[in-house]
């Protein structure tokens, strides 16, 4: 009996247009010979709105230090995490105190105690509840906490929840600290967002996790790139990221699939990381997916913006919300290293 994700629940903060984020504030913090470029990175993004726990429309981050940044990941991280986290459990039918593992991902901020110890006391789970913390995985660290979680399930056969909470927010960097493409990318994508995720044992009505895998290049480990600088974290995305993508995502995918005797025509639903319109463009090419597959990823990243590894659980979610779910899913992940995570996900007696 596989490990089945039997709820989710997101939590998101105020949100704005891009283009009122352009227009209030990008459009001067780009003033100059970079402004017609950015302007143009912005209008081409996918993104529509995003959340921020602080948006520059009111508050301008930009000159903090590293530890005034952090100081405030921890204010508010734990309200987001705690919403979404309480809003999995109720999805689940679970209490906290039925929790034997809380896992937690997150690379945009960090101090002790944690999100981990912070809402396992404030939701009232068990003290002998173990708990993992996983950071500055980026991207993909949703999909490499969910294995972890389920292992955990598999073995031990108890429940288990995955928080992924990033505030990215909180990282906007100074417009003197990179001239290049990149930064400029970055700021035009990136959102905050929480989304939580229960696994259980057993045949409940929910979407079992057949198999978590994985490929890195490390002859790219450059190409994207989390720094932690005294201006906070700063991002390096190189613009060859969807062409490594384009080397492994069919073979990856493929072999994924053969284990369980799978094709891609069997996939049902696609929940891809919308790291940025080009990404998801490389992905629909080399699987050869037509433009419904990838409708609810598009949608995601237009709607949120990329939210780093909260952003594939809410792909699940709107997957999920079908008036017919899929019976097969398969969610794919990027980031650092380069890393391309893969999951397969199969119906479990599927709620109406």
């Amino acid at each position: 009996m596989n490990p089945v994700i039997t709820g989710l629940g997101v939590a998101l903060p105020p949100s704005a247009t891009q283009d009122a984020l352009w227009e209030g504030y990008f459009d001067k913090h780009y003033a100059g010979p970079r402004n017609g470029l950015a302007r143009r990175i912005f209008a081409n993004s996918g993104v529509r709105t995003r959340q921020a726990v602080v948006s520059p429309l009111l508050e301008d981050v930009s000159g903090w230090s590293t530890e005034r940044r952090m100081r405030r990941y921890q204010a508010e991280a734990a309200p987001l995490g705690k919403a979404a986290v309480s809003r999995a459990l109720a999805d689940a039918g679970l209490a906290a105190g039925d929790l034997g593992l809380f896992a937690v991902c997150s690379c945009t901020g960090y101090a002790t105690p944690g999100l981990d110890i912070l809402l396992a006391r404030d939701l009232g789970m068990s003290p002998n509840v173990q708990r993992l913390f996983v950071g500055h995985m980026g991207c993909y660290a949703a999909l490499p906490g969910l294995g972890s979680v389920t292992d955990f399930v598999a073995a031990r056969g108890r429940p288990g929840l995955l928080l992924c909470a990033e505030l990215t927010s909180l990282h906007l960097q100074p417009p003197a600290a990179r001239t290049d493409i990149q930064q400029i990318v970055s700021h035009a994508l990136f959102s905050d967002a929480a989304a939580a995720v229960v696994v259980t044992p057993g045949n409940a009505a929910g979407y079992a996790v057949r198999e978590v895998a994985a490929i890195t290049d490390t002859s790219t480990a450059d190409h994207m790139t989390w720094e932690v600088t005294d201006l906070g974290f700063r991002m390096g995305l190189s613009p060859q990221v969807p062409t490594v993508l384009a080397r492994h995502v069919r073979g990856l995918v493929d072999d994924v699939l053969a284990r369980h005797g799978r094709t891609v025509a069997d996939v049902g639903g696609w929940a891809v990381h919308p790291g940025g319109p080009k990404i998801l463009d490389v992905v629909q090419e080399r699987l050869d997916l037509d433009d419904s597959a990838l409708a609810e990823s598009r949608g995601v990243l237009a709607a949120y913006g990329n939210c780093s590894s909260p952003t594939v659980l809410l792909v699940l979610d709107e997957l999920r919300r079908r008036p017919a779910p899929p019976e097969s899913i398969i969610m794919l992940a990027f980031g650092p290293g380069l890393t391309l995570y893969v999951t397969l996900l199969e119906g479990s007696t599927l709620a109406a």
